[in-house]
């Protein structure tokens, strides 16, 4: 079996999610591959809208796997915030939202520092959505962050030696902030990580191609807001384009099948 994929032509806002909740019937797994709590795909289900920024939008049906893989950066904080308002609603998660280990975590003073750079560019600001993902990115790639799987391994260790790194590069950007609630809130959505399945996502995918499963790899933002080619830079921080869904998940080019390309007939950003 293949992956099909789900992108966004321009810069975002193109009605992925509508597509997506479309398509979700004919799959048995959906599955998030890139981006973070900047996404947010709106939903009609059962006349109540709802809007997903992490959790894939296959969520609705209750017989589909979503998987959050390991592209995507997840604010334990924000992502608690939508799941309980997903189960708050009657839709329960724990048995069908499966989520990678290796996804890295948007920490409470990565916001701070998206803020504090956002400010120092002053006139020549990005329009970021303040909401960490840049930063999250920058320490993945340094190789300073930290993952989903880390939550089980030395975690107060390894969180309070990063978090002691970005407050330093705080002091040094002359950037004034309180951190004390944040971080509490953010403490809470890290122990309610605990209670969902924490997987290997790149095994789990390839398995279920393996078995026959149809997959589903829902994109988020737009080509044109892609790290590498698209408007830089004014763009997320990420491969928004289909190669992400490769490198995101774990799946090999060769398992690629159709590419749904969503736009719609004016240009927003």
């Amino acid at each position: 079996m293949k992956v099909d994929v789900l992108l966004g032509l321009q810069w975002g806002d193109e009605g992925k999610g509508k597509v997506v909740d479309v398509l979700t019937p004919k799959y048995d797994v959906i599955a998030r591959f890139q981006g973070g709590p900047n996404a947010g795909h709106t939903l009609i289900f059962e006349n109540q809208k709802y809007v997903l920024r992490s959790i894939p939008s296959g969520i609705f049906q209750g017989d589909k796997v979503n998987i959050i893989g390991n592209g995507v950066v997840l604010d334990p904080a924000r992502f608690m915030e939508e799941a309980k308002s997903l189960e708050a609603s009657g839709h329960e998660l724990k048995d069908r939202l499966y989520i990678s280990k290796k996804a890295h975590l948007i920490l409470p003073t990565h916001r701070l520092l998206d803020a504090a750079y956002e400010q120092q560019k002053g006139s020549d600001k990005v329009g970021t959505t303040g909401r960490g993902i840049g930063p999250t990115y920058t320490d993945k790639v340094s190789r300073n962050g930290l993952r989903v799987g880390d939550i089980s391994h030395n975690f107060e260790e390894k969180y309070n030696r990063l978090k002691q790194q970005h407050e330093l590069l705080l002091k040094n950007l002359n950037f004034s902030y309180d951190l004390a609630e944040d971080e509490k809130e953010w403490l809470e959505g890290v122990a309610y990580l605990k209670e969902f399945n924490l997987i290997d996502s790149e095994h789990t995918v390839n398995q279920y191609l393996d078995k026959g499963k149809s997959v589903l790899c829902e994109g988020a933002q737009g080509t044109m807001l892609d790290i590498d080619f698209g408007s830089y830079p004014y763009v997320t921080s990420s491969n928004t384009v289909c190669s992400g869904a490769c490198t995101g998940l774990g799946i090999a080019p060769r398992r690629i099948g159709e590419v749904y390309g969503i736009f719609k007939a004016y240009c927003t950003r």
